[in-house]
């Protein structure tokens, strides 16, 4: 490990392990615990890491030794229904119940000292904020690392599926907890099998092959698209934050499926008045644990040291600090998101981006999106190695992909902070979703995608709607020579489900309808411009 993670702290104490203990939860089930431990005498603090992706690798050496190493008692549990803990793993249900009885068998320890802090990446932040709700007192410190709040909007974009997304994380929760050797062989069917999933007819169900069986809570997930529906109530935890006074910092990257969860969380905190720090590097929601884990690592300890040990030689003189594209530098800042001021830019009808707002609202360009050979999605925040940063010029060469561009700029222009796209369009059936994306083309015509976000047309026949779409977050330069492209089109497949252009349910649609979407002059790009980035 730390061959392959250069610049991890030596450690300061030598690791020892306990495997095996018994944690009761409140009904009773069996929630099966690791307890990794500083072989020194001494008061140590604890870290609860909640998992139900099992306690081996990555968790056992990451989470585990790492932490003991520095001078932690570390107590990581398998969630129930996982990792031979008992009960049935139901999606966000159980976790403030189980976390709460943690901390009471916690009290019950010899070498529990009363001073307590969590850590954990994705789901392990879910288990955060569950015990969040009802923070007992020994909570003194968190660290959610691309971590999430909100189930909905995790499978969900707008009421659209995040299909791919979906998919992986059933294969994750399933088998993971189970060892890697399990773990693989579902990844790799799961790979082998996608296609067959995702062209199916009708969805519903499809994934049987390829996960091996059938996953309750992933149907339940993929046929529920309304945030309001009764299904989702309760699984955001979007309220912890609101009133937490538990010093909190958050780790997220560009490409993280979470980053906007992320930026969320810190909004939240800072609203109310909650210590909080923010790290955005240039990492997926994987990656972030793999080639970004020296800097989380680092980030995790220091907050942990300063609030669980009053040592605050580790943090950094500011809250927030972001990896800018482009330039592929560090930037401290006092604020996320800084004061900036959108600007917009327009599309013309020969292929154009500019400031030069339209006269009229008219039409101005149209293309055919055919579900039976829908768009493909590429890169951007997705769980597969195929996530982050690609060459967009492959799909931008599809008739059925508009671009618009810029001039070459002649100075940098930096982007700090929230991207959306407000569109004027018009559809000859009221069925479709529009995908827009960010990108910036380098002197060679190389175009890469900075940013993007995806909504539903709610729109009558042939008459003009308006929707507004944000497209994440971004700390960007683009550099002198450089263009600045909108990107539009009917969707991103498979990492969103496909619009049947019929009106029906995309899980249970068996009939495909193409539709002729028309953008209209007065749509508009919103970028984020920051004079004071330099």
């Amino acid at each position: 490990m730390r061959a392959t993670w250069r610049g991890l702290p030596a450690k300061r104490h030598d690791a020892g392990w306990e495997p095996g203990l018994v944690v009761p939860a409140a009904d009773g089930s069996p929630l099966i615990t690791d307890h990794y431990f500083p072989r020194d005498e001494g008061d140590f603090p604890t870290l609860l890491v909640r998992s139900p992706y099992g306690r081996g690798l990555p968790w056992s050496p990451m989470y585990g030794l790492l932490f003991a190493e520095q001078g932690f008692h570390v107590v990581l549990q398998s969630c129930r229904g996982t990792g031979g803990s008992g009960g049935t793993f139901d999606l966000w249900r159980n976790e403030a119940a189980d976390g709460q009885a943690t901390i009471s068998w916690l009290r019950e320890q010899p070498w529990f000292n009363g001073t307590l802090g969590t850590v954990g990446p994705s789901y392990l932040g879910y288990v955060q904020w569950a015990l969040a709700l009802d923070p007992p007192p020994e909570l003194k410190a968190m660290v959610v690392q691309v971590g999430l709040h909100d189930p909905y909007a995790l499978f969900h974009a707008d009421g659209v599926l995040r299909l791919e997304n979906a998919l992986t994380i059933g294969a994750g929760v399933t088998y993971q907890h189970q060892g890697v050797a399990p773990f693989l062989k579902a990844t790799l069917r799961l790979q082998r099998r996608l296609r067959e999933v995702i062209t199916a007819q009708p969805l519903r169900g499809a994934y049987v092959s390829a996960l091996g069986g059938e996953v309750p809570w992933l149907d339940d997930v993929m046929t529920h698209p309304d945030a309001k529906g009764a299904y989702w109530r309760g699984a955001s935890l979007a309220e912890s934050a609101e009133r937490l006074r538990v010093p909190t910092s958050l780790i997220t990257g560009w490409h993280d499926v979470l980053a906007d969860q992320t930026f969320e969380q810190y909004g939240r905190l800072r609203q109310a008045g909650c210590e909080t720090a923010l790290l955005v590097g240039p990492w997926t929601h994987t990656s972030a644990l793999q080639q970004g884990w020296p800097e989380v690592f680092a980030e995790s300890l220091a907050w942990l040291r300063a609030h669980l040990y009053a040592d605050p030689s580790g943090l950094r003189p500011t809250a927030v600090r972001v990896h800018t594209g482009g330039e592929n530098a560090w930037r401290d800042l006092d604020e996320w998101p800084p004061a900036t001021a959108a600007t917009p830019w327009y599309p013309t009808s020969e292929g154009h981006l500019t400031r030069q707002a339209p006269a009229d609202s008219v039409p101005l360009t149209s293309f055919r999106y055919d579900p039976a050979d829908p768009t493909p999605s590429l890169g951007g925040p997705l769980l597969s190695r195929t996530a982050g940063s690609r060459d967009n010029r492959t799909l931008e060469a599809r008739s059925d992909v508009l671009t618009f561009t810029g001039p070459p700029l002649t100075e940098p222009v930096d982007i700090l902070g929230p991207v959306s796209a407000r569109l004027s369009i018009s559809t000859d059936t009221g069925h479709a979703d529009v995908f827009t994306r960010l990108c910036d083309v380098d002197a060679q015509g190389r175009s890469v995608n900075i940013c993007d976000g995806l909504g539903r047309l709610r729109t009558t026949e042939h008459a003009p709607s308006q929707v507004t779409v944000p497209m994440s977050s971004t700390a960007h330069r683009f550099a002198v020579g450089h263009r600045i492209r909108w990107q539009i089109s009917g969707g991103a497949y498979p990492r969103f489900v496909r619009n049947p252009g019929t009106g029906e349910s995309p899980v249970d649609a068996t009939t495909f309808a193409p539709v002729r979407i028309t953008l209209h002059t007065d749509s508009e790009l919103m970028l984020p411009r920051s004079s004071g980035l330099t």
